[in-house]
This record gives C-alpha cells, sequence and structure tokens, in this order.
C-alpha cells in the first residue's frame, strides 16, 4: 500500500493578525457545512482573542489552534499565553516555530524546541514549523537548515503521534511565491528520510508533512499529489472560499 494512505491529511488555516468576529463567522459558516471528516483534518487558527469564540462556534470535527504559546505554565511573562491555558479553553492545538515568530520576534531554534517541548508535555498537539530563507536556498543550504531547526525540535519530542512537521519555504510566505510541487516533495523527502534514520522508520511513515507557503487553490491539486506532501499549512488563502478549496483537493469527486 501507497505509505501516503497510512497518513491523514491535514490543512491549517492560519489567519495570522487578521479578521474580526464577523471575518471569523463568514470562515466557519463556510466550514461548517463542509463533509471532509472521513478524508481531511482540518484546523483553523484564529488570533488569540478570538480563541474562545472560534472554539464555540465550530463544529465537531474542526479543529482550532493556537498561533503561539509560551513554554512556562504560568508567571510573569506579561502578554505570553501557556498551553495550560489553552487546554483550559478546549484548545488542542498550537503552531510553534512559524517563520514570522522566528523572524520578527527572533525566536531561535532552542527557543521553538522548548516550546513544542512543553506543549507536548501538557498534552497539546503542535504544528511544528521549519524551512529556509531565499538566501539560504539559492547558496544550498535548504538541507542543512531545514535539518538543523528539525533535530532542535526532535530533541524535545517523546511521542510523535502529536506532532505535524510543517515545511514552510519562507521565501514563498506571502510572497505569492510558491515552491514547485517537484521542490516541495524534494524537501519533504529530506524530512522524512532524516525521521527515518535518526528516530525510527514506522514514525518517518507515520509523521504528517505538510507544505505552507503561498497556498491557493489553484495551485494546491498539483501539490497534494506529491508522495511526502500530507496537506497544507495555509496563510492568506484561509481567510477566502479559497481555503474550502484547498480542503475539497483531498476529497474524493464523488463524495
Amino acid at each position: 500500500m501507497d505509505p501516503k494512505h497510512n497518513r491523514k491529511p491535514f490543512v491549517g488555516g492560519n489567519l495570522k493578525m487578521n479578521g474580526s468576529r464577523a471575518m471569523l463567522k463568514e470562515i466557519i459558516d463556510r466550514l461548517n457545512p463542509l463533509k471532509f471528516d472521513d478524508y481531511v483534518e482540518v484546523a483553523i487558527a484564529p488570533p488569540s482573542i478570538f480563541l474562545d469564540l472560534a472554539h464555540r462556534s465550530v463544529r465537531k470535527g474542526v479543529n482550532v489552534a493556537a498561533q503561539n504559546a509560551f513554554n512556562c505554565t504560568k508567571g510573569a511573562y506579561t502578554g505570553e499565553v501557556s498551553p495550560e491555558q489553552l487546554k483550559d479553553l478546549g484548545i488542542d492545538w498550537v503552531i510553534l516555530g512559524h517563520s514570522e515568530r522566528r523572524e520578527i520576534f527572533k525566536e531561535s531554534d532552542e527557543l521553538v524546541a522548548s516550546k513544542v517541548g512543553h506543549a507536548l508535555k501538557s498534552n497539546m498537539k503542535v504544528i511544528a514549523c521549519i524551512g529556509e530563507k531565499l538566501e539560504e536556498r539559492e547558496s544550498e543550504k535548504t538541507e542543512e537548515v531545514v535539518i538543523r531547526q528539525l533535530q532542535a525540535i526532535a530533541v524535545k519530542v517523546d511521542d510523535w503521534k502529536n506532532v505535524v512537521i510543517a515545511y514552510e519555504p519562507v521565501w514563498a510566505i506571502g510572497t505569492g511565491k510558491v515552491a514547485t510541487p517537484q521542490q516541495a516533495q524534494d524537501v519533504h523527502l529530506i524530512i522524512r528520510d532524516w525521521l527515518a534514520k535518526n528516530i525510527s522508520e514506522k514514525i518517518a511513515q507515520d509523521t504528517r508533512i505538510i507544505y505552507g507557503g503561498s497556498v491557493k487553490g489553484t495551485n494546491s491539486q498539483e501539490l497534494a499529489k506529491q508522495l511526502d506532501v500530507d496537506g497544507f499549512l495555509v496563510g492568506g488563502a484561509s481567510l477566502t472560499e479559497d481555503f474550502i478549496k484547498i480542503i475539497e483537493c483531498f476529497i474524493p469527486s464523488e463524495n
């Protein structure tokens, strides 16, 4: 059997610092009637102030994710939110290590890894993001950078069943540029091979590796056909009806 068939596709919508209650309602109203549960796992990640509203509004089967979490349970960390607080709110997923956190807020590999480890120990599920900058790709350092980031995270992971890896080339995020299907497949295979050699073959085959970087309804179909692309982390398109098209590329047409 194609090993991909053992991995349920995952599509996450990262709303970033966008939207309002009204916009969130529109997004959820588009998602709730859609019958995708048997074919793809879906999550939306609104700004933190809307997490409770989203959690109360989505139907069962639609996950809500936080866009970030800190690596401590509580304390004098003004403006931060802990995984334990997210769990108390009913939130089970969190995005960690997104390139905007790494670049704008200067989060190091070590801090991202620490956040991943703490979130997992708090029984949260993690979308762990890795990816190279344009100059790193152009200088042929993609594999070096991606494996460095992955290795830091892997040290903090005891149980991989709650981890989704998101490969997000920084040069393709919000730029309109997108990795070609072959470019995405090549890096996803590098990630899966590293997991096989350094963690286990089973974890390598079971772990979902999703792509993020200017994913749209127009390019998702071809990307989704790649053997090691198990879904998407969607940015701007998650704010529009295009998000539904991206989800639907994993639903058999007869349904």
